[in-house]
């Protein structure tokens, strides 16, 4: 784990965004399309303002979420509907987006074709992930109803998920996705989630599941 850290979250956010936008183009001068997997949540707002309005080929990039929670786009909680208004905008409104949720009663009716649709974008190229307090990224929860699978060398590419907190059930990328992305950060804030992290390093991937991604990411952390 390489960690970075900043004197403010203001830096902060334009650093990784100026990082972001670099690793998007050396990847975009060595492939015709390039993949983007990004988090929801409020903390990477301002890094998407930011990259929105930065001159890419973004209509050679695919954006998708690295989880989702079970709702249509139209509610306030749909990591869909954050990209929409804070990523897709301005010029990279011609990103080519890929959601994670479908007209469905439950993940599993729809995971498979979801999980079609995102196949050919791997291995992930950038990858901006999250960590909660409890140490969960994406929708990979401690204590979640099927952490086993997600965490498994040979899981699928997506695995529905529900866990204790959680909320609404979710679809999440799996571990060994997230982990095989050419570029990973993870973005956090606050004294509580770099406790947090230093934790996460002496505990198991089963009981803090962003263990299962540290070992190849750069994590970025302000106040």
């Amino acid at each position: 784990m390489n960690l970075v850290e900043y004197p403010d979250s203001e830096l902060m956010m334009f650093s990784l965004a100026d990082t972001l936008a670099s690793e998007l183009s050396s990847a975009l001068r060595l492939h015709e399309t390039v993949s983007f997997c990004v988090a929801g949540g409020t903390t990477p707002g301002p890094v998407f303002d930011i990259l929105s309005g930065l001159n890419l080929d973004w209509d050679r990039v695919t954006v998708f979420p690295s989880d989702e929670r079970w709702v249509p786009e139209t509610n306030e909680r749909s990591n869909a509907r954050l990209l929409k208004s804070r990523l897709l905008t301005g010029r990279a409104a011609a990103a080519r987006f890929l959601p994670l949720h479908a007209d469905t009663p439950m993940p599993e009716d729809a995971v498979d074709a979801l999980a079609a649709a995102i196949a050919p974008c791997l291995p992930i190229s950038v990858a901006l992930l999250g960590m909660g307090a409890d140490m969960h990224t994406a929708s990979l929860f401690p204590g979640a109803d099927r952490l086993e699978e997600a965490l498994d060398p040979d899981a699928p590419i997506l695995v529905p998920m529900r866990a204790p907190g959680a909320g609404e059930p979710r679809v999440t990328l799996s571990a060994r996705v997230l982990e095989d992305a050419m570029c990973t950060h993870i973005l956090i804030t606050g004294e509580e989630k770099r406790e947090a992290l230093m934790r996460a390093q002496t505990l198991t991937p089963q009981e803090a599941p962003v263990r299962a991604i540290l070992d190849a990411a750069t994590v970025h952390w302000a106040p």
